[in-house]
């Protein structure tokens, strides 16, 4: 008996398949190399790229949508424009061009009290700084 005659006393039994897709065969239905192709595979979303190139605003609580500032109007400009007994309103103070609209808005009007009030007027959906309160009052 010579090496190359010897058996074995048990079967050889084959190795198990590895299961990298079944009965598909080859690359398994994965295509040909590349990310896509391995297992355990985590590509990030495309969307999550875009949105982190868009510039942040910086500072506290920057995704709160911000008040527009308020557009001034002296006493003293309301003297001379406004007739005795009048609305001083957002609405008639566009209406003659003493303010203009923000960013398609309606403005939020602030009186400040430079000059002097001679006439009596009705003040609607406007707030005063202290000055102009005193000396509307």
């Amino acid at each position: 008996m010579q090496i190359h005659e010897l058996k074995r006393r048990t079967p050889l039994t084959k190795s198990r398949k590895v299961g990298r897709g079944g009965k598909r065969g080859k690359t398994s239905g994965k295509g040909h190399k590349g990310q896509k192709a391995r297992a355990g595979r985590k590509l990030r979303p495309e969307m999550r790229d875009i949105i982190k190139k868009i510039p942040k605003l910086r500072g506290y609580r920057f995704n709160r949508a911000y008040s527009l500032p308020f557009e001034t109007v002296n006493l003293s400009t309301l003297d001379k424009n406004f007739k005795e007994g009048e609305v001083v309103s957002p609405v008639s103070l566009l209406a003659k061009n003493l303010v203009k609209k923000q960013k398609g808005k309606m403005p939020k009007i602030k009186i400040l009290g430079n000059g002097e009030l001679s006439k009596k007027l009705t003040f609607k959906d406007v707030s005063f700084s202290s000055g102009a309160e005193k000396k509307v009052k």
